[in-house]
Parts: structure tokens; C-alpha cells; sequence
């Protein structure tokens, strides 16, 4: 191996960086635009983090990304001993050849400097690639981070269900109607639901949710495709469809409070849901995150969504 140069990112990386992620990481391709939004746009971008090999002829041939929360995700909460890995690449000619472990060490040091204690790859939220190492699609990959002492935190799943042909099940309209007698309503979204939705992701589920919501909507996601419950008034469960990156096919987030579970008050936004996005013209639901054996999982998978994708969660200790 010639002499190899790190650097963190520097203006004008960003077309070779696009370029030889789109070699390497052949199941997870994007955009100049999908990259700058993601990753160079990102309020906790810092390009120090971004660490980046070269070799002797200035040829890009390897990046590590690591990130730390600079921007809170609501109130003050900044996660100060967390820091993530959203990504990392080395060209294939450059494998086994230290380049990635050089790269990965770069970025621990980066991160130690700003006080983290512990490193995820991926679960990095508001902008995440992938949940996790596809092992499977990855096994070079996943090699290389348990050779790094990363050790599997959970697992989540992808999954994938054609509309093509989708009717609501008979016994979906009928436990609706039942729902319905006894005091709950399911409608699309309006703007008097708006702020009592963000608090229910805040308080209930999770801070990034609430994110996704209100930035979807600021950036032009239409009410239609919010789905709202309610009991007797009180905000019980919501679902959604195109709010990431304003992709109409990806579904979610969903959530029914945890008092309601058991009432088939998730199957039917579930189901309304897939009615709306099939109405709308769309031929596929998808989404990259979920618990397999989770009470949502279960309902995908009772549903016909099918695991398409498995991806580990890993996670270290920066000593």
C-alpha cells in the first residue's frame, strides 16, 4: 500500500464521496441531492467528523462518519455521552489494508475529544441511512465491527407489502364500525390536531417522531396522509404515510397509546392507511425500522408485510 493521507471533509469531497459510496455500498445507493440533505445539511454535521483517506494520487479511497447530537432532538436533551456512526466505506482495492481501521480510529478520537463514552452504529436519528449493519447484504462489513469490539445491541427489521390489489378485509370494516359505537373516530389529520399530535410522539413514543411530523408538514406533507384516533376525543393513535425525505411509499411512523393495545385500534389505521396510500396511486408500503417480534411486528406480519431487509444494531464502549 502507497502512502495513505486522512483528512476530515473539506468542500469539493462531496462528488468523490457520492462516487465511491455508490461503488461500495451496492444496496444502499443516494443522490449528490440525498447526501447533502442527510449528511452536509444536518444541523450536528461537523466535518472533522467526516474522516476521509486518500492515497497518493489524492484519490478518495476510504470515509468513516462519526456524529455527535450538537442540535437537541426536543428541550435540552443534547445525549452528551452518545456518538453515532451513520456510515463508513473503503474502496475495494484499499480493503484489508488498515485504511478503515485508521478511519474508524479517527473518528473514536473525534468523538473522546467531545467527551462520548459510547458509539453506535448506526440508530442515529433525525438522519439515519440504515438502523443498522445488514449483515447479510454486509458480511465484510459486519466483520469489520466486530473485529472493532462492537457487539450487537438489538435487531430491527425492514419490510415491504405490495398494494397491488389491496382490499380492506371485511372484518377490518366491521371491527371499525364496532370501534366506532363505542365512542372512537378515525379521520385524517387537521390542523387543530396538529400540536396535540407533536406533544403525543414527544410524551408517548419518541422525540423523532414528533421531528418527522413537523418538518414533514413544514416541507409540504399533505394532512391526507396523517391518520387519526381518538376515543371519546382523546388522542389515541395516528399513522402516517411519506414522511421521510418525502417519499410517498414509505410508511410511518405509527403508534397507538399503550392502554389501547388489544382493541384492534392499530390494524384499522393500519388498514385505513394502506386504503389512503392505495387511493393515492401507490403500488408498495415500506418502512426500515421495526422490532420483528414486537406487538408492531406482529401486526406487519399478520398484515402480508414481509421482512425484507435485518439489520444489527451495534454498539461499543470508548474507553
Amino acid at each position: 500500500m502507497g502512502q495513505i493521507a486522512t483528512r476530515g471533509y473539506r468542500p469539493g469531497d462531496e462528488g468523490p464521496l457520492v462516487e465511491l459510496w455508490n461503488r461500495v455500498l451496492l444496496l444502499d445507493p443516494v443522490t449528490a441531492k440525498r447526501f447533502r440533505n442527510l449528511v452536509l445539511l444536518d444541523a450536528n454535521f461537523d466535518p472533522e467528523g467526516l474522516r476521509l483517506a486518500f492515497d497518493e494520487t489524492d484519490r478518495l479511497v476510504g470515509c468513516v462518519y462519526a456524529v455527535r447530537r450538537q442540535l437537541p432532538m426536543s428541550g435540552t436533551e443534547l445525549e452528551p455521552e452518545n456518538g453515532w456512526i451513520p456510515f463508513f466505506f473503503v474502496d475495494p482495492r484499499f480493503e484489508r489494508q488498515g485504511v478503515g481501521s485508521r478511519l474508524l480510529l479517527e473518528a473514536e478520537r473525534f468523538l473522546r475529544e467531545h467527551g462520548r463514552t459510547k458509539l453506535f452504529f448506526a440508530s442515529y436519528a433525525p438522519n439515519y441511512i440504515v438502523p443498522g449493519i445488514d449483515a447479510a447484504g454486509y458480511p465484510k462489513g459486519a466483520a469489520f465491527l466486530q473485529k472493532n469490539a462492537f457487539t450487537k445491541q438489538y435487531s430491527a427489521v425492514a419490510m415491504d407489502y405490495s398494494l397491488v390489489g389491496y382490499e380492506t378485509p371485511p372484518e377490518v370494516e366491521a371491527l371499525k364500525r364496532q370501534r366506532e359505537e363505542e365512542g372512537y373516530t378515525f379521520r385524517t389529520a387537521q390542523d387543530s390536531d396538529l400540536t396535540e399530535l407533536i406533544r403525543f410522539n414527544l410524551e408517548i413514543f419518541n422525540p423523532d417522531w414528533a421531528r418527522a411530523i413537523r418538518e414533514g408538514i413544514l416541507q409540504g406533507l399533505p394532512l391526507e396522509q396523517i391518520l387519526v384516533a381518538r376515543e371519546c376525543g382523546r388522542l389515541v393513535g395516528f399513522c402516517l404515510f411519506g414522511g421521510y425525505e418525502g417519499i410517498r411509499e414509505r410508511f410511518g411512523p405509527f403508534g397507538v397509546h399503550p392502554d389501547q393495545r388489544g382493541r384492534g385500534i392499530g390494524k384499522i389505521l393500519l388498514h385505513h392507511c394502506l386504503h389512503t396510500m392505495r387511493a393515492h396511486g401507490l403500488h408498495g408500503a415500506w418502512f426500515l425500522w421495526t422490532g420483528e417480534q414486537s406487538p408492531a411486528g406482529h401486526l406487519y406480519k399478520q398484515t402480508g408485510f414481509s421482512v425484507t431487509r435485518t439489520f444489527d444494531i451495534m454498539v461499543k464502549t470508548l474507553a
